[in-house]
């Protein structure tokens, strides 16, 4: 596949308007109220060693996954440089897709992506791919940067859009990721896309995905990747969570604080319809 050219790299917002406010003096406002649930979390002891390494927070719209997103964005502590890993929903591009360069518009700013540190890691890693496609159309990513540029200003990003199923190759990529992160002269933080159980009653998909978090928190990529194919648990994210939770094992110091569940909640609880729920969960895992 063909690098993209640098006039292909700058990405335009597509569903600002529809999962978010496209006024950007109103988004600016929904997304500062929302960061500010998590501000009872944010407290130095919390995070005394440095970044959040993993934050795991939900994609859809913010009148559903708004507060989700906001709490544990807002109680995390992450560092300038992120790395994204969402789901692939549109099935273009290549099954490991990495953004290259330029930026991404949201109605609040643009968010440049990081080219040194996604060379590098185009470099190092033969199965990632330097690709938009997978990028174009999908929103699981695009949904989150409201949060984190509101967050922080100085922000980049180096995107990657996660379809690969095989879990020896997730492993083995995830592996290497953190080896080009280890060596990194940056802390670099990874934020991960995914909403849990879909369309399910309330308290199925409570018991689903009570299953996924588990191993989420448990810090093993495995047992997740088994859980959610075993169980069927239509956790969009499993893939990019498996890459993320792989990475983030690698390269935890052995003393770091466990995990931590923000918070978990149902569309449900916003449409009042608890027949076919959405399942939306905030984690966030230490790095030192």
């Amino acid at each position: 596949m063909p690098t993209p050219s640098a006039d292909s790299l700058h990405r335009p917002p597509v569903v600002a308007g529809r999962f978010y406010d496209a006024v950007p003096g109103r988004l600016a406002q929904d997304v500062r109220a929302r960061l500010a649930l998590g501000q009872p979390l944010h407290e130095p002891s919390q995070f005394p060693h440095g970044p959040t390494l993993l934050a795991m927070v939900p994609h859809a719209g913010y009148v559903y996954s708004g507060d989700v997103a906001g709490k544990t964005l807002g109680a995390a502590a992450l560092a300038e440089t992120l790395l994204l890993l969402g789901p692939n929903h549109t099935g273009q591009g290549a099954p490991l897709a990495l953004w290259p360069g330029g930026s991404w518009r949201i109605p609040t700013g643009d968010v440049p992506v990081d080219e040194a540190l996604a060379r590098a890691l185009l470099d190092a890693v033969p199965r990632l791919t330097p690709d938009t496609a997978a990028h174009r159309g999908e929103h699981s990513l695009e949904v989150l940067l409201p949060f984190l540029l509101q967050a922080n200003p100085a922000c980049r990003i180096v995107p990657v859009a996660v379809a690969e199923s095989s879990l020896g190759t997730l492993l083995a990529v995830a592996q290497a990721m953190a080896g080009v992160l280890r060596s990194w002269p940056a802390p670099v933080s990874i934020v991960v896309s995914s909403d849990m159980s879909h369309y399910l009653p309330q308290e199925t998909a409570a018991a689903q995905d009570r299953k996924a978090l588990e191993r989420v928190l448990a810090l093993d990529p495995e047992g997740l990747h088994a859980t959610v194919r075993r169980e069927r648990i239509s956790m969009c994210g499993v893939l990019p969570m498996t890459l993320g939770l792989a990475m983030a094992r690698e390269l935890r110091a052995p003393d770091a604080a466990p995990p931590h569940l923000v918070e978990y909640t149902t569309s449900g609880q916003v449409s009042g319809d608890y027949d076919q729920v959405v399942g939306y969960a905030g984690v966030l895992v230490p790095g030192a």
